[in-house]
Order: C-alpha cells, then structure tokens, then sequence
C-alpha cells in the first residue's frame, strides 16, 4: 500500500505543477498587458496636454480677434497723384493722411495710383478710368492734370463722390468737393471723405 500512493499521486503533482506554470504565465501575460495599457494612457494624455496648450484657453472662453485686424465698410477712396505718388513733403502725402484719418474714423477702405509717363489730362485719364472701373465710391485727385481730368469725369458718374484738391471751386456738381491746398489740409480732407462714406450709410 505504502508502494503504491507514490505512483497514484506522481501524475496529480505533475498536473498541478503545469496548472501553477499556466497560471504564473497567465499572470505575467495580464502583468504586461496592463502596463502596455497603463503606457498608451499616458501617452495620449501627453498629447491631449500638448494639445491643449497649442490650442487651448486657460479659462474655457472663445478666443477674444486681433485687435489689429480692422474690419472694413464695402466703401473705396481712392487717389489719383502724378507721378511722385505720395512721397513726403508732397501735396498728395498730405491729402494721404487724411484719408488715413477718415478710415479710422469711417472704416472706409483706401488707397492710392499715381499717374505714370506724361503728365497731362490725356494721360492721366486711363489712370482715373482703372479707378472708376475698379468701383472706388470716392475719388480724390490732386496735380494739375489730374484734378481736370476727375473734374471733367464727374458729370458721367454721379454716383461717386469726387474729391478735388485746389481746384478753387467754380463747378456746380453734386458730387464734387473742392479742397484747399493750403494749411489744414489733411484735416479738410479728411472732413470731405468722412462726409462722402457717412453720406452712403
């Protein structure tokens, strides 16, 4: 009897022996899988902070705009100069600030061509053309060929505003305005165009 419980029993211990084998491997296995898991967890919180960072607010608000960035009516001014454009100690930089300053306060949208190549009323037409083709609501002009070629284009388009820099008047139109050259002209300038952009709101 006492022969025979060792043979009974070999097979029982090697079964248990291959069960703890199982289970420690099984344990391991989950061990790994937890800590794979555990892993990617933390990496995708990393990106999430990252994320957040980049991209994020700190207190949860929509972003505020740039301040910089200036909203624009649908309104153009635009200027017609000789040649020299709007070089400083010229006329034309000084009707240049003011339509500056009219932007500022209108939020009309400006700018500027000079006329190229010969300097007469002829030559400055196609320049005054672009102008009006390009749906400028307001134009100025100022040099000698180039304030007689917008005054001679005002009566054709009633619908823009003409801005004539010492022109010294004399004209009838509606829509012109004559300008000064003399002292305070960037602030009569900009009084004209504000006018103009205030009168189309």
């Amino acid at each position: 009897m006492s022969q025979s419980r060792p043979a009974r029993d070999e097979p029982a211990g090697r079964f248990a022996a291959v069960g703890r084998a199982a289970a420690n491997r099984l344990r391991a296995a989950r061990g790994r899988g937890v800590a794979l898991a555990a892993g990617a967890l933390l990496v995708a919180g990393a990106l999430a902070g990252a994320a957040f960072l980049l991209f994020g607010n700190d207190d949860g608000r929509p972003p505020l705009p740039d301040t910089r960035a200036r909203a624009y009516k649908d309104i153009d001014a635009c200027l017609l100069t000789d040649d020299k454009g709007i070089t400083a100690g010229t006329t034309a930089a000084r009707v240049w600030q003011g339509m500056q300053d009219a932007s500022l306060k209108t939020h009309a949208r400006v700018s500027y061509a000079p006329v190229t190549g010969k300097q007469s009323v002829g030559s400055a037409r196609p320049f005054l053309n672009s102008l009006l083709q390009r749906s400028c609501d307001v134009v100025l002009a100022v040099g000698p060929a180039e304030v007689p070629a917008a005054r001679d284009a005002a009566s054709g388009h009633k619908d823009v505003d003409f801005v004539l820099v010492g022109d010294g008047g004399g004209h009838t139109a509606a829509n012109v305005t004559s300008v000064a050259a003399g002292d305070g002209l960037r602030a009569a300038v900009a009084g004209a165009v504000e006018q103009a952009v205030d009168s189309r709101d």
